[in-house]
């Protein structure tokens, strides 16, 4: 009777006593959720329930097993096997809470401030952060992991004596690695580009939507993903439309007949932006920037909040304008002239003598 009753109070004391533990933390998180509404920590903690659940089994087993007298032969594999368990809910309950910390300062930060290019930064470097946290923990997880087993706590002192030897190929094998490894690190704690930002990079147009340490993602404006090594923006230029303020000017150029009414369009130009919603209001303008034989060149100038919104009024101002010229001014609209070439003069009545008098006219 002992040796079935034994192993059912060690296993299933430990299951109930995690289960209790589990609902008691999720309470008071819960309460303290709805008092501190300031802060979403509490709330984001509240994922942390299953691996906490997991390390507070996981440690009871590993302690009370050998109470349990069952499957003594093999009470050592077990015992291992639990001391693994052990270490690796471990490191994903350390993750866990580490996530729920940087994602409730962001959240805060983000709350109390209104500058987005700011945001957007603070919000690369905690990523950033997170990332570097969950790669440290993985590792030392996986160390600790490697050192429960005999045979490499042994062969620790052989490693360490070629340990030089070994970081010197390391370093001369994966140089680009950590070269995109400090340059994440430059992007994210030196400001050049954040998550958010508008960029053009290789004459592309679009939005960084993921910084890592070894790759940069950017969402171009047709919805394709561009991934670019991280040094490359450390390395390379680039345009950053959102860096100092993300309000922009755009121009829309015109070739135009040299009879094209400037004033009259001046005028529709400020009627279009005035309808239009994407226009912030600061300034705008027409002029005539160019001429050649053929045609003029006018220069609309526009601005807007942002670079969607610049885009908008952009292609609001050309379309509108175009439409006008063509209804109201059709001759304002470039055109190649062409004419009947006129016939070749008579050589013999249009030319002159050398010395100067007019051709004879063939009388005596």
């Amino acid at each position: 009777m002992e040796n079935v009753l034994r192993p059912l109070i060690v296993v299933g004391g430990s299951v109930v006593l995690t289960l209790l533990v589990g609902w008691a933390v999720d309470r008071l998180l819960r309460r303290a959720d709805r008092r501190h509404r300031e802060t979403p920590l509490w709330g984001l903690l509240r994922r942390c329930r299953l691996p906490l659940q997991l390390v507070l089994c996981a440690a009871l087993l590993r302690g009370s097993y050998d109470q349990a007298n069952v499957a003594e032969d093999h009470s050592a594999g077990i015992g291992r096997t639990l001391s693994l368990v052990l270490i690796g809910t471990t490191a994903w309950l350390v993750v866990r809470i580490a996530t729920a910390i940087v994602e409730s300062s962001y959240a805060r930060y983000a709350g109390q401030h209104r500058d987005a290019a700011r945001v957007r930064r603070v919000r690369t470097q905690v990523t950033l952060i997170q990332r570097i946290v969950t790669a440290v923990v993985g590792v030392v997880a996986a160390a600790a992991m490697l050192l429960t087993f005999p045979s490499f706590r042994a062969a620790g002192a052989s490693l360490l004596a070629s340990a030089g030897i070994v970081g010197i190929v390391a370093g001369i094998a994966a140089q680009s690695t950590l070269g995109n490894l400090f340059a994440g690190f430059q992007i994210a704690f030196g400001d050049m580009v954040r998550i958010g930002d508008t960029v053009v990079v290789d004459g592309e147009w679009g939005t960084v939507e993921e910084i890592t340490l070894t790759f940069l993602a950017v969402r171009t404006w047709d919805e394709r993903r561009i991934t670019m090594p991280v040094s490359y923006f450390t390395s390379k230029p680039f345009e950053n439309w959102s860096r100092g303020g993300a309000q922009m000017t755009g121009t829309v150029f015109f070739h135009l007949d040299h009879s094209a009414p400037v004033d009259a369009m001046r005028e529709k130009l400020h009627d279009i932006l005035r309808e239009c919603a994407a226009w912030d209001g600061r300034n705008w303008g027409l002029a005539v920037t160019d001429a050649t034989p053929s045609t003029l060149q006018v220069r609309a100038l526009v601005t807007a909040k942002d670079a969607d919104d610049i885009w908008t009024v952009r292609v609001t101002v050309r379309e509108h304008l175009v439409r006008w010229l063509a209804e109201k001014h059709p001759h304002a609209l470039p055109r190649v002239n062409t004419a009947t070439a006129a016939p070749a003069p008579d050589a013999e009545t249009v030319s002159l003598s050398r010395d100067g008098r007019p051709p004879r006219t063939g009388r005596g």
